[in-house]
């Protein structure tokens, strides 16, 4: 019997949920399985997975042929980087205190680069929100400025009277104190 870790398809549609399982290379999909070894959610950013390692290494040892998606998810968690130095262990290339250390290494530098992705999804987020929120502030402010210039242009239609009123009595105000001042001219060029 041939063994394969591959993923089971869970979940609803357009919103996939994979379990990685341990399965007889004969058996349906989403069908019979020998062990659940772990869970993979692609929804999330960046992907979750959940991987039991130990369980994973086992499978690999006893020769199981992980599918091209099990195998990416399977470096991803460090499962083949463990059953790699499990093979230097048993020729005397590594001890085990090495080969842990070596993991152990691996495994932090890891967590380093997804922890700088989150951080860099949640600053990228909240920049967008900041601009989104500016933006908005903006348009609200042009929006009142527009009412409020709407507000007094009716006014303004709606006395339109008082308005040219207000006009005539400007400009024969501004006659009056241009008359004098004429007059004021002529005296001066007449002396």
């Amino acid at each position: 019997m041939s063994v394969k870790i591959r993923l089971q398809r869970h979940g609803k549609k357009q919103k996939p949920f994979y379990w990685v399982v341990a399965a007889d290379a004969r058996s349906k999909r989403d069908g019979k399985y020998l062990e659940k070894i772990g869970t993979y959610n692609p929804n999330t950013n960046p992907a979750t997975i959940e991987l039991n390692i130990d369980s994973a290494v086992k499978w690999l040892h006893n020769g199981a042929q992980p599918t091209d998606t099990a195998r990416a998810i399977l470096s991803y968690k460090g499962a083949l980087l463990k059953h790699h130095l499990d093979g230097g262990i048993r020729k005397g290339a590594l001890t085990q205190e090495q080969a842990d250390a070596k993991l152990s290494a691996w495994l932090d530098a890891k967590a380093g680069k997804v922890d700088a992705k989150k951080e860099g999804l949640t600053k990228a987020q909240a920049d967008a929100r900041a601009k989104a929120f500016k933006a908005e502030q903006e348009v609200n402010a042009k929006r009142l400025a527009a009412a409020a210039q709407a507000e007094a242009d009716a006014i303004a239609a709606a006395n339109p009277a008082v308005e040219e009123e207000e006009v005539a009595e400007v400009e024969a105000s501004t006659e009056e104190t241009e008359a004098p001042a004429a007059e004021e001219n002529n005296e001066t060029t007449e002396a």
